[in-house]
Order: C-alpha cells, then sequence, then structure tokens
C-alpha cells in the first residue's frame, strides 16, 4: 500500500490534496492512503473557530467545510489525529473516534485502526504536565483555561495506547521526548536553531510519548507540530526488564556521539520529495514559525516503558513540516499488506477500514476509569490492566461482529468494517447559518457516531455531555 503522510495541516486541505495529486502525476503512482499528524482544524462554521486556541488574526474558516458539507469530497482516504490548534468542540464530539466528514477519519484523543491489515494507532494533542493526570472535564462554552486544557494528552490515554501490541504506524503531533538525539541533532540546529535551549534542558517533545515509543516500538511512527522535517532511527534494546506500570519516572536515551551529520540534501530518504529546504539560521528563542501560546511552555514527566516486545526492533522516526510553499510538508511510503485488492495498473486500492480488536477491548476494560471530572479514579497495576484486558477480547470475539460477513466487500472474519458501525453524520450546520451568533462558541452536539461506538461495545456515552454524564 503506497501511503502519504502530512505534517501541520492548518486548514489547508485544498493545497495538500493538490499536491498530492501533483505528486502522483509526476511520479506515476497512485496513493491510496493519506495520513495527517495534527492541527487539522476541521472547523465547520465560524462559531467552531471560537473554540480554537489561536491568536485572533489566525482564526480562518479554512477549506474544511466544503469537504464536511459536501461541496467537495477528499480524494483518497484521510485518517487524522488531533494537534493544538483544533476546533476542540468538535473533536470532542468524536472524542473514541468517527469520520470528520465523508472519506475523512479522526482516531479519536487515542485510537488505533486497521487499514487493509496495516495497524495505525495514534495519540491526539501535546503533553502538559499539569493536565496529564486530570480527566477529561473540559465543558462548552471553553474558558482561557479549558480551551487550552483538553487538547492536552491525558494519562489515561497514555496507558490505554501502552496496552497495544506493537502498531505498524503510531501517528503523534508532538516529538517524542529526546528523539533529536537519534538522528542528526546538528543538522535540527542548523536548521532551527531556536530548539537549543529546549534540547538542552530535555523540554524538546513529549516524555509520555518517548515512553510510548519505547514501548509499543512501532516501524514506523510521524509527528508535526514544530514545523521542521527531521528523521531518526530508535534502534531497540533486544532485551528487557519490563515495567511498571503505575510509576512515572524520567529516563533518558544514550548520547550519540558517533552521530553523523545528513546534508540538507540527503533529507529525503524515503521517498525523494526534491522539496526546496528553507535556510533558517536565524538565532531568536523560539520558533518563529509556529503558533505561540505562552502557557504551553511546561516541566515533564516521563513515562517509563512497558513489558519487553522483541519485534519490531528499529522505529523509524519522521516529523514533516506544514503545508506552505517549498516546506517539507509531505513524504511517501511504501508498506506491503496481504490485505491489498487487486487493482489494475493506474487504479487505487479500495482501503477498508476496520476497528481494532485490541483496541476495543482496551476502550471497554478502561471505560470504568474515563473521568469527566477534574479528579482521576487510581488506576490498576500492569497485570491487573492487562488481565482486564485478556477478558474484554473475549467479549468483544463474541459479540462485535461483521455484518457483511456475506458480503464480497466484507473485510477480514469477525472483524467489524467501521463503515458499518459508524457513518458520517453533519451534527453542526455549516457556515452561513449562524448569524448574529457567528462570534459565540457553539451549543455541544451530541455525535450519533459517538452513540453508536458506544452502543457497539456496549458501555455508557461518557461523552453525551448534553444529558452531563459525570462521573
Amino acid at each position: 500500500m503506497k501511503i502519504a503522510v502530512e505534517g501541520c495541516s492548518h486548514g489547508a486541505l485544498d493545497a495538500i490534496y493538490q499536491y498530492l495529486r501533483g505528486l502522483e502525476a509526476r511520479h506515476n503512482y497512485i496513493v491510496d492512503l493519506l495520513l495527517m499528524c495534527g492541527d487539522f482544524q476541521a472547523v465547520r462554521n465560524h462559531r467552531d473557530m471560537q473554540c480554537m486556541a489561536v491568536p485572533q488574526k489566525y482564526r480562518q474558516l479554512g477549506d474544511f467545510h466544503k469537504y464536511y458539507t459536501g461541496e467537495k469530497t477528499a480524494p483518497v482516504l484521510t485518517v487524522v489525529i488531533g494537534g493544538n490548534h483544533e476546533a476542540s468542540n468538535y473533536m470532542s464530539e468524536l472524542y473514541h473516534g468517527g469520520w470528520l466528514a465523508p472519506n475523512i477519519y479522526f482516531l479519536g484523543h487515542a485510537g488505533c485502526i486497521q487499514v487493509n491489515g496495516i495497524r495505525i494507532a495514534g495519540a491526539s494533542g501535546i503533553f502538559k504536565s499539569n493536565d496529564f493526570s486530570l480527566g477529561l472535564y473540559e465543558r462548552l462554552p471553553y474558558d482561557h483555561g479549558s480551551m487550552r486544557s483538553i487538547y492536552h494528552i491525558r494519562e489515561f490515554n497514555i496507558r490505554r495506547l501502552s496496552l497495544l501490541s506493537s502498531p505498524d504506524i503510531f501517528l503523534s503531533h508532538d516529538w517524542p521526548q529526546h528523539i533529536e538525539r537519534y538522528g542528526d541533532t546538528q543538522g535540527l540546529l542548523r536548521r532551527k536553531p531556536f530548539f537549543r535551549q529546549d534540547i538542552q534542558t530535555g523540554n524538546l517533545g513529549s516524555p509520555p510519548l518517548m515512553g510510548l515509543l519505547q514501548t509499543l516500538k512501532p516501524k514506523w511512527w510521524f509527528s508535526a507540530h514544530l514545523h521542521v522535517r527531521f528523521q531518526a532511527t530508535v534502534q531497540h534494546e533486544q532485551s528487557g526488564t519490563g515495567s511498571n506500570f503505575n510509576s512515572l519516572s524520567t529516563t533518558s536515551p544514550p548520547q550519540n556521539p558517533d552521530e553523523i551529520t545528513i546534508a540538507d540534501d540527503d533529507f529525503d530518504a524515503v521517498e525523494p520529495q526534491n522539496l526546496p529546504i528553507e535556510s533558517n539560521l536565524q538565532t531568536t528563542s523560539h520558533n518563529p514559525d509556529e503558533i505561540t501560546l505562552e502557557e504551553e511552555e511546561e516541566e515533564v514527566i516521563q513515562l517509563p516503558p512497558a513489558a519487553y516486545r522483541p519485534e519490531p526492533s528499529v522505529t523509524n522516526f519522521l516529523a514533516l513540516d506544514k503545508c506552505l510553499p517549498k516546506r517539507e510538508f509531505m513524504e511517501i511510503i511504501d508498506i506491503p499488506t496481504t490485505s491489498d485488492e487487486s487493482t489494475m495498473p493506474g487504479q487505487r486500492c479500495i482501503p477498508k477500514l476496520i476497528f481494532d480488536p485490541e483496541w476495543l477491548a482496551i476502550t471497554r476494560a478502561f471505560h470504568p476509569f474515563l473521568s469527566t471530572r477534574r479528579r482521576q479514579a487510581d488506576y490498576p497495576d500492569e497485570e491487573t490492566a492487562r488481565a482486564m484486558v485478556a477478558k474484554e477480547m473475549e467479549w468483544v470475539k463474541s459479540n462485535v461482529h461483521n455484518n457483511e460477513a456475506n458480503s464480497s466487500d466484507a473485510p477480514l472474519p469477525g472483524v467489524r468494517s467501521i463503515l458499518d458501525c459508524q457513518t458520517f453524520v453533519q451534527s453542526a450546520p455549516g457556515p452561513g447559518s449562524e448569524g448574529a451568533q457567528k462570534n459565540q462558541q457553539p451549543p455541544w452536539y451530541t455525535n450519533p457516531q459517538t452513540a453508536a461506538f458506544c452502543d457497539m461495545l456496549d458501555i455508557r456515552n461518557m461523552i453525551d455531555f448534553s444529558s452531563d454524564n459525570r462521573s
């Protein structure tokens, strides 16, 4: 399967799809799937913009509403995660994942799905230690604090993701902490000298995500957020000492004294894109390409790796830029899959989304710990958590059936297609209907896709904030 990966979108869907079509024409291939690493900005109307934590000058309607209302259709199946500049109200409607628009699927605040047999997991948002241990307490209308805290990743989701067996691909908006040590650090600093202080203090990237990278050991890990292309290779240890699921500590990877400097011209090893690389030698202390919010600067906590898993032994990390001219914001990779449908040359294969059974079991097992208040209940230890997941996996096998089992379009036997459960619904109006309320935050919309997901798993819909379901 040929997969395109894109960094920060910032609402520029038209430009991204146009660029992808240009790549296909120039290189004579067809891309089957597009992955986007956050700051997607699924803004349906002007009221959604009031729920996006950006300075006023960056509040723009963007292109997404055209895909939401059906004016345009995404030309390739698109899977996205959230970043720190989102219409957080809409992504909260789909906390467990769902269709943002036809052919555009959101993984949720955390999630894992399968596309033609390829396991794709992801975590939305960015890390801030003050909010890490809290529950999902934010409610519309958001105040200054909750408009930001709502996209801060929670320990609840890190612990859930850590229970997965190794996915093929992991998507995050944040970089994992210390990932720069596994690549050309000096080359990164030549391009982004304002990263130096954060690198020296250990504040570049997310500690819990590095814990997940060391735990899950995916073959590929893609990120965005820092608006620069950077690649690294993490060699995983061939022996393990287990983990303490209940503790939080700080660990650091080894320094790399033998680091080989990669020339700027070589930053296209996966798929030559021949995009000019910006020369940025300024000495400012911040990233001029990032939309800055002062309160995002914060000290960090590390989640340790969990139990050892021997394969795969290498994670290929790649961060990508934002969608702008002469930026390296897209990469093309090939991943073999035994589930690919036969296609004629020049035709796109038909990617099929199915629920990942293990993630469904984890969702059921951890649902009692989903807090919608500030206070988060204590978590079970790792042994107990894994036993709970194993028990729920039996429930999933017995109760989550594929309703298209006899269809030629059915996915793998016994595994439920996402479209069999969730179909896109416009939960809010498109632009032009807001009237005098244009500059006010919208009401809460309960999304039918979330209700359908909860019904499938026979769990209470805690995301239906219209009825104030708090635990």
